[in-house]
């Protein structure tokens, strides 16, 4: 189903498979379109349904990372890249050691900087210089974060150093032995990095993201759901599963 709401436009799908089908689908098609673009991946659980669709679309020969460029949201820190919770180690895990993408061209936070200040200008930087994210894939979280911009007073404008909220840890100790062993702070694009990106793509799952869709489609913008910024965006397709859309397909023209 396709919907239209402000600038969003909206795809609505009744399972996972086929919500990050349909995503994956739009990404090959700009890869087509643009084979040295830019791409923003972003990780979590949410992507793995879309990675692992590239993956067999790169392997049918209908996606050629060859000549792509990529950037990802954000790393933990402090972290060791070769850390099984590491953001480094997902996306070879889950994506890149399944394409053909070039090693050199693939951008992500050292988890591991001993300056994380400095690391943060530095990516910056490397973002600037390959001219900025064409297409950036998004996850949402409870809190409405996006990337590691957790709610906040202000909408952060670049990379930075930031810790994480309680929620945020609570629902990442999953993924770890226990709760005290989730990185306290990150390195995460900022919202106006994010907003930079001249084609975005929000994917958003799963009955518990219900009521926090709500806020960023409906709600005021508001930097305590960074989210909500995107309603400014003039590019925003977003992408749920009937389970995440229950509490607004039907105010969706």
């Amino acid at each position: 189903m396709k919907k239209n709401y402000q600038n969003f436009k909206i795809i609505i799908e009744e399972s996972y498979e086929s919500i990050c089908g349909v995503t994956a689908d739009i990404i090959a098609k700009f890869i087509s379109a643009k084979p040295d673009g830019v791409l923003g991946f972003a990780t979590g659980s949410t992507p793995l349904g879309v990675y692992s669709r590239l993956s067999e679309l790169h392997k049918a020969g209908k996606a050629d990372f060859a000549h792509i460029k990529s950037f990802n949201l954000d790393e933990y820190h402090p972290i060791e890249k070769t850390d099984s919770q590491s953001y480094n180690y997902y996306m070879n895990d889950n994506l890149f050691s399944h394409i053909n993408i070039d090693p050199k061209n693939i951008g992500l936070p050292n988890g591991a900087a001993k300056d994380a200040l400095a690391e943060c200008t530095a990516y910056e930087q490397k973002i600037s210089d390959a001219g900025g994210i064409d297409l950036q894939l998004l996850g949402l979280g409870h809190n409405g974060h996006i990337g590691f911009n957790e709610p906040s007073a202000i909408f952060s404008k670049t990379t930075h150093y930031t810790p994480l909220t309680e929620s945020t840890i609570t629902a990442n100790s999953r993924l770890f032995a226990s709760p005290d062993m989730v990185p306290k702070h990150a390195i995460t694009m900022g919202i106006g990095t994010i907003f930079s990106a001249k084609q975005i793509l929000l994917l958003i799952c799963g009955e518990s993201k219900a009521d926090i869709v709500e806020k960023v489609l409906f709600g005021d913008i508001d930097p305590m759901v960074p989210g909500s910024i995107l309603q400014l965006h003039p590019d925003v397709t977003l992408l749920m599963d009937a389970a995440a859309s229950k509490k607004v397909a039907g105010r969706l023209r």
